[in-house]
């Protein structure tokens, strides 16, 4: 089920969850950085990390992904995992190699109504982008790996979509796939 966070004025919060892709296939024979699809481990964690989302009833109203293979094939998965409509999937280029600003564009873009918006990724822009919104707040892991692949960060959002400054937002989890693993 999914949390019913209020603030003062007993509105429902927006959240943010930011998904690295699932784990890439290098030996590939002549594919480009682009064209690469999932490896075995990544076919396997993308529904598994999408069945967890369910069960914690985060189920988002808005998807946008980059339309990488990886990035696509993995959105593909998580969203048949959570009953969302692959077709209302938004393929976003800019989401291909993006730096912090080019993040922050798409998720400006993002509709005014969404409340829980799934945004799925690459590093290092990923991991920069939590590094952006959480700001000093952030406790590093150990290993400096924000977002391995498959990984998810929930992050409590601003009640508006653009002009997201540093520290604007607040890390409620973050979820790795191997934690997931039976």
């Amino acid at each position: 089920m999914r949390l019913n966070h209020t603030d003062p004025l007993g509105q429902i919060p927006r959240e943010l969850l930011l998904l690295r892709h699932a784990k890439s296939d290098w030996g590939v024979d002549n594919a480009k950085d682009f064209d690469r699809p999932l490896a075995k481990r990544g076919k396997t964690d993308a529904p598994r990390v999408g069945a967890w989302l369910y069960r914690e009833g985060l189920v988002p109203d808005h998807v946008v992904s980059s339309p990488a293979q990886r990035a696509r094939q993995t959105a593909t998965k998580i969203c048949k995992a959570l009953e969302f409509k692959v077709r209302d999937i938004v393929w976003d280029e800019r989401l291909y190699e993006a730096d912090v600003r080019h993040l922050l564009a798409v998720l400006a873009d993002c509709p005014a109504t969404a409340r829980l918006v799934l945004l799925v990724g690459h590093n290092p822009g990923l991991e920069d982008l939590v590094r952006h919104l959480v700001g000093d707040e952030l406790e590093e892991p150990d290993d400096r790996k924000l977002l391995p692949t498959t990984a998810v960060a929930r992050i409590e959002m601003p009640k508006v979509w653009n002009g997201l400054e540093r520290g604007c937002g607040q890390l409620i989890t973050l979820t790795r796939p191997k934690a997931l693993r039976d």
